[in-house]
């Protein structure tokens, strides 16, 4: 999207099911479980850039030597960083012993990372917290194997303060700032409850149904425990996605299907969805289960997933985004009067390639609709007739990123200036004064950068209208199960329903909603009720999309500037099984979300930058 916004991590979970001497002698290498990590990384390496983080358990290890590992970095090289740590061990024990690549029971011994449970995640910070302290996974470590857990996910809980209250835990600034800090310290209360009752055989099925009722948010989480077993679990909304692929070889997952069809060379029909409130438990002897652990909630999985987040060579997620598209066309015809003659259509960033095509086929769709209706209904000359089968859509890649530049200045004037030229504009493409320009995008977080830059930028090639299309409906209230949305007037939406408010002298609306606020925080009543809607409700979409419009508008713009956003109905019929709308439509699955949304707006009213959860 062209304004960026914090978001998604990645998971990666690799459980080898045979020795390692198995996969040296099959495939050449005893590297075999290490470098489809780092394959299973790479291939999620748009769902964080900011950090990363492996660990890994060896099985059936002497007592008394180290069994559990882990190794972070931060930065948008972490990946890369990782792995070449790691063969530098190698090469360093190649010095000692030359052989030792012939000899997997060797390596394991001697290579802390050559282990049968192996995880890997990818991070983007939240709210600026970028250091290496906060990366996963995290270690809760203690001198019995069984109640040691490294843990990572893809995750948000609106609920840590609560958590560390119920056990009684005072941890440190970091610990707390990190949703995954409560998580762990609740999952390892447990794991030492049932180490404690049967120290010869862990329940781990039980520790997890006991831990994650205590969670409000969206989750994929992945635990490795120092005995040996080790799992990876859905919310039960299923808000944060998460699939698996089983073979008698390895157990995998990744929080993205073609992740896992990639790296291992998998069938669409072999990679299986982690079903909401269900787990992958993997016991220390292989066995494989995939017990239900929540019980199962209304389907909420995250829609922004196939907006934008994931990558889009999924099968269902490419579909879907060019539906996203197709669901646009009828919009954009009103918007230009069904003259096509006169349109050219791009997209800008190159994540809205799909949805562009989608438009697309429904502009070509409407466009063989007349073509067939003119034929039939009146007599066409030969080149009337040429001319009318020769009549397309008109396409043009408008703007090309240069990747080669960085906005390398942070002083807010000077940085927008710059900014404007990271795109090279296409001259020649438009008729000036006489073409309209439609452009989509994934979707309009806070409008910064179409105001700051994109707009400006196509303005110059000197466009009689420019039309933005978002392929997402308005976003309207923050996020708080994985995308870092936590303050009200960031959005673009919320910004145009204030200032409509003004206009038309409904501010009454929103110092009642605040009113409604302070009086739920006193009753302990915050979470029951989204006390924001009101402030929307006073307007069509298309009225806050005008206003939208007025606003990200700059007054050196000649062209007229009109901004389309996507129907929540149009949302529905591209995304049937991913209906998490929340963010758009304030519906939130858990009670938190009611919570977040209505701190985040008392923020705003008191003026707070604060996060809202």
């Amino acid at each position: 999207m062209s304004d960026a916004i914090r978001h998604e991590c990645g998971l990666a979970y690799i459980r080898l099911l045979k020795p390692l001497a198995y996969y040296h002698r099959k495939y050449g290498t005893a590297f075999y479980g290490l470098n489809k990590l780092y394959l299973l990384m790479e291939k999620q390496h748009n769902r964080g850039q900011d950090g990363a983080g492996i660990a890994t358990v060896k099985l059936n290890t002497i007592p008394g030597n180290q069994f559990l590992y882990r190794q972070r970095k931060s930065g948008s090289g972490a990946i890369a960083a990782l792995f070449q740590n790691i063969n530098h061990e190698v090469t360093e024990l190649e010095k000692m012993y030359p052989e030792i690549r012939q000899y997997p029971g060797l390596m394991k011994g001697y290579m802390p990372f050559m282990g049968e449970c192996l995880m890997g995640h990818l991070r983007y910070g939240t709210q600026g917290k970028n250091d290496v302290e906060f990366c996963h996974p995290f270690l809760k470590p203690h001198i019995n194997p069984t109640r040691n857990i490294a843990m990572a996910g893809n995750f948000n809980l609106v609920n840590t303060d609560e958590l560390f209250q119920f056990l009684d835990k005072h941890p440190t600034t970091m610990m707390r700032e990190s949703d995954l800090g409560g998580m762990i310290e609740m999952f390892h209360y447990y794991l030492c409850q049932a180490d404690e009752a049967n120290p010869e055989q862990l329940h781990l099925e039980e520790v997890l149904k006991k831990a994650t009722v205590h969670f409000d948010g969206g989750f994929v989480c992945g635990g490795l425990v120092g005995n040996g077993d080790s799992f990876v679990l859905r919310d039960a909304h299923g808000i944060r996605p998460a699939y698996y692929y089983h073979d008698d070889e390895v157990v995998v997952v990744a929080s993205e299907r073609p992740a896992i069809m990639t790296a291992f060379n998998a069938t669409i029909d072999s990679v299986k969805e982690l079903q909401p409130g269900s787990a992958i438990i993997v016991k220390s002897n292989g066995s494989f289960s995939n017990p239900q652990i929540l019980p199962p909630k209304e389907l909420r999985a995250c829609s922004f997933e196939r907006i934008y987040f994931s990558r889009g060579g999924d099968a269902d997620i490419y579909k879907e985004r060019m539906q996203l598209g197709r669901n646009l066309a009828q919009k954009v015809l009103d918007a230009v009067h069904n003259d096509l003659k006169n349109t050219i259509v791009s997209f800008i960033p190159n994540t809205a390639e799909i949805a562009f095509y989608g438009l697309i086929k429904g502009l070509e769709d409407y466009l063989n609709e007349t073509k067939i209706h003119k034929i039939v209904s009146k007599h066409l000359s030969e080149e009337e007739m040429k001319e009318l089968l020769q009549r397309r859509v008109r396409i043009e890649k408008i703007a090309i990123k240069d990747v080669k530049m960085r906005t390398f200045i942070t002083e807010d004037a000077s940085r927008n200036e710059m900014v404007q030229h990271v795109y090279d504009i296409t001259y020649g493409t438009v008729r000036k004064d006489e073409d309209t320009l439609v452009v989509i995008d994934d979707s309009i977080v806070r409008g910064t950068t179409l105001r700051e830059s994109i707009i400006k930028m196509l303005d110059r090639l000197y466009p009689k209208k420019i039309i933005i299309v978002s392929s997402a409906p308005q976003i309207r209230y923050p996020d708080c199960y994985g995308i870092d949305m936590s303050r009200m007037g960031e959005f673009i939406a919320f910004n145009a329903a204030v200032e409509l408010l003004k206009d038309k002298n409904k501010v009454s609306i929103m110092e009642h909603a605040y009113q409604l606020c302070l009086q739920a925080e006193v009753d302990n009543n915050l979470h029951t009720e989204n006390f924001v809607k009101p402030i929307y409700d006073a307007f069509t979409p298309e009225e806050i999309s005008k206003k939208i419009a007025e606003m990200l508008r700059p007054n050196d713009v000649k062209a007229e500037v009109e901004i389309i956003f996507q129907s929540i109905e149009g949302l529905y019929d591209a995304c049937p099984h991913n209906n998490g709308d929340w963010y758009f439509t304030g519906n939130y699955p858990t009670p938190g979300g009611n919570r977040v949304a209505n701190r985040a707006f008392m923020n705003y009213m008191e003026r707070k930058e604060n996060r809202a959860y």
